[in-house]
């Protein structure tokens, strides 16, 4: 049985005065996969970034509404660093930081204060592990991680997200600048890490909703137009517009 970790309530979102997102309310079941699709400038990004305040590095952004994570609503919240380890965000180009494959999954382990070194390094080994690149780095963890390839780098970046335990973690289309066998890794990886974490992913991939979430949003021009379970979302939609999506008539 899953039960509820995020509960989004009446959520509005503006750019200056202009409104994007329009009265949202979704729940995100723990330990579950949890895709926001829809066309391209519906919104889904924006949406994402609303969970972990990325829209405060601009001004004149404005949240109304809620975002309740064990009941803490994330809009009102003041330590945005104590936030993002708690909500992490993998985004669609991977970015290492330009230091070592060690340093970069130990960063954020600095900044929640952890500085013994067997605890460090238990806990890289352990997160790039969880993210199924250990194997792969464990011989030149004192690499450069611009040295890995693509794929190797995303999951190097998921890996630097688990390594603080997020509750939950946000993935803005993270397979899009990967070739389809980095891509089949970290789908394959998704699956797994829901049972340490939650996930949230934005993707324009409809087959790779279908694939790997419980759960799937439809969202255009800044509206939730249906959620439900991926299955019941693919099959049997309730609306006419989440239909004419899914079969590819628009979008």
């Amino acid at each position: 049985m899953s039960d509820v970790l995020i509960e989004v309530k009446h959520l509005n979102f503006y750019y200056g005065s202009v409104k994007v997102l329009k009265d949202i309310n979704l729940n995100v079941e723990k330990n579950n996969i949890t895709a926001l699709i829809g066309p391209s400038g519906c919104g889904k990004t924006t949406f994402l970034r609303c969970f972990n305040r990325m829209h405060d590095l601009y001004k004149g952004n404005r949240y109304e509404g809620e975002i309740l994570l064990n009941g803490e609503n994330l809009l009102k919240t003041q330590d945005l660093i104590a936030l993002r380890s708690k909500v992490g965000m993998v985004f669609q180009k991977p970015t290492p930081f330009p230091m070592s494959i060690f340093d970069n999954v130990a960063y954020g382990l600095k900044l929640k204060g952890i500085k013994k070194k067997s605890e460090v390094e238990d806990i890289v080994e352990r997160s790039l592990m969880q993210a199924a690149l250990w194997d792969e780095v464990k011989d030149k963890l004192s690499s450069p991680a611009t040295s890995l390839s693509g794929g190797q780098q995303q999951r190097l970046v998921i890996a630097r997200a688990l390594a603080v335990e997020p509750d939950i973690i946000l993935f803005d289309e993270p397979t899009s600048a990967l070739d389809p066998i980095a891509t089949a890794k970290i789908e394959e990886l998704l699956t797994h890490l829901k049972d340490i974490t939650t996930i949230l992913i934005v993707t324009h991939n409809m087959q790779q909703a279908a694939r790997v979430s419980e759960y799937t949003a439809f969202m255009f021009q800044g509206e939730l137009i249906e959620f439900d379970r991926t299955e019941k979302i693919f099959t049997n939609p309730r609306e006419e517009l989440t239909e004419k999506y899914i079969t590819g008539r628009f979008g």
